[in-house]
């Protein structure tokens, strides 16, 4: 395949994975093409034009000629520097990687990761909480993630694959939009009656199996598993990174029992204890790997071979 191909399949997948919908999508695109022509002519040359097509501003190609021809990808949760040096040597042995493939954004992607988090606000709303207070519960938690990632160094990456000729993309919120989805709709299959069955539904997926042995399987963070589950909300799986933890109380409110999530803070856990919910942690880099799993199913049957790394666990569903 090549390399634009790769990017387009991917944003079309996490288009149809949106939990906006592909309306709500559409919606969001004409509304940056309408503040992009807005702007003054000095403002339009700092604007990322990729925004008229690809809504995820920490999902893009970072290095690469688009019509690249790749035949083998090293895929991982984390391409730091350390992966383009390891993906440099294993070229050295006859590998043959064409594009490195992180999870985790970087470089410009990075930088602007809180551009991604409104569609919490969506997807709180889908669960009962007004969309007024969504919104206002995310405009400070966005601009606290905003400051927390300006110091970062988010270009080290990027520029040691530059170094070495390689090309690089990633996959953040597409691929966690992928597993939102396939969370919603394994739950309301499921339909648990408990935080227990909660937790052994999570554990029926290989991802989450192996991450078990390795110790970070998925864990009842607030609640008991003889509790209940009430409304089982598998929210905190997109938007760019935890919410703010405001948003347990409304949650509350809307009647909601379980929240299912990759990961949460001391205070997350808190305060959903505070308002009598059960939270359940599925699991970081398990959920990431379920996520980009999905995606790279479908270019693994396009013939690319797949190198896992980092952090990945990949299983293949291809058959199932």
């Amino acid at each position: 395949m090549k390399l634009k191909d790769i990017y387009s399949l991917a944003v079309k997948m996490g288009i149809e994975a949106d939990p906006r919908g592909k309306e709500g999508v559409a919606k969001l695109l004409a509304r940056r093409k309408k503040e992009y022509d807005e702007l003054p002519a000095s403002k339009q040359k700092e604007f990322d034009l990729e925004d008229f097509h690809n809504p995820y501003t920490d999902s893009r190609i970072f290095l690469g000629n688009p019509n690249l021809e790749v035949d083998c990808v090293m895929a991982g949760i984390d391409i730091n520097a350390a992966e383009v040096l390891l993906a440099d040597r294993l070229n050295q042995k006859g590998k043959g990687i064409d594009l490195l493939w992180t999870h985790h954004p970087e470089g410009a992607s990075l930088a602007s990761l809180h551009e991604v988090m409104d569609v919490q606000a969506d997807i709180w709303a889908k669960y009962g909480v007004p969309i007024n207070i969504a919104e206002g519960v995310m405009h400070d938690r966005i601009r606290e993630v905003q400051r927390k990632i300006s110091p970062v160094n988010h270009a080290e990456a990027v520029d040691a694959a530059r170094l070495l000729g390689l090309a690089f993309m990633g996959t953040h919120t597409i691929t966690d939009n992928l597993v939102h989805t396939y969370m919603e709709q394994l739950f309301a299959k499921a339909k648990p009656e408990t935080v227990g069955d909660v937790l052994d539904i999570l554990k029926k997926e290989p991802e989450y199996q192996e991450a078990s042995k390795g110790k970070a399987g998925p864990v009842i963070f607030a609640g008991d598993a003889h509790n209940r589950a009430g409304r089982v909300a598998p929210i905190e799986f997109t938007g760019g990174t935890e919410p703010s933890p405001v948003i347990y109380e409304k949650l509350a409110a809307a009647g909601v029992g379980t929240v299912v999530g990759m990961h949460a803070g001391e205070e997350h856990r808190k305060e959903a204890m505070k308002y009598h919910i059960n939270l359940v942690i599925a699991g970081h880099m398990s959920s990431d790997s379920l996520g980009m799993n999905l995606l790279l199913d479908a270019i693994e049957k396009r013939g690319v071979a797949i190198i896992p790394c980092s952090g990945l666990i990949r299983v293949k569903r291809m058959r199932q």
